[in-house]
């Protein structure tokens, strides 16, 4: 299991090793109807669920990318993580997790 955290510090573990930066990089386009209905949805205002499923898709996604790169790094625990999210040619959306790979031991 990898632990995976917003903070520097995991409470109960000490850090023994930084292996490095790791990240998971997603970046995903709604196609042609997705993007008519939430264009349509959008005039009325308030959330537009198409977007906001295919984000919340993504970020799980950057997240399992990013715990496949730490572990090849050798790393069982991330700190620091991070999102970080951009737009693409305006029909694109770019999500970055990123943070530290370390190894950590249980504190006794």
């Amino acid at each position: 299991m990898m632990l995976v955290v917003t903070t520097e510090n995991i409470p109960g573990y000490r850090v023994t090793e930084v292996k490095g930066e790791v990240f998971g990089l997603v970046v995903r386009s709604r196609g042609i109807g997705g993007n008519l209905v939430a264009g349509l949805r959008s005039l009325a205002g308030g959330e537009i669920h198409e977007y906001t499923s295919m984000l919340e898709d993504a970020r799980k996604q950057a997240v399992d990318r990013l715990v496949k790169n730490a572990q090849a790094m050798g790393s069982n625990a991330i700190v620091m993580m991070r999102f970080d999210s951009s737009e693409l040619a305006q029909t694109m959306s770019e999500i970055v997790a990123y943070g530290t790979g370390v190894v950590v031991e249980k504190i006794d």
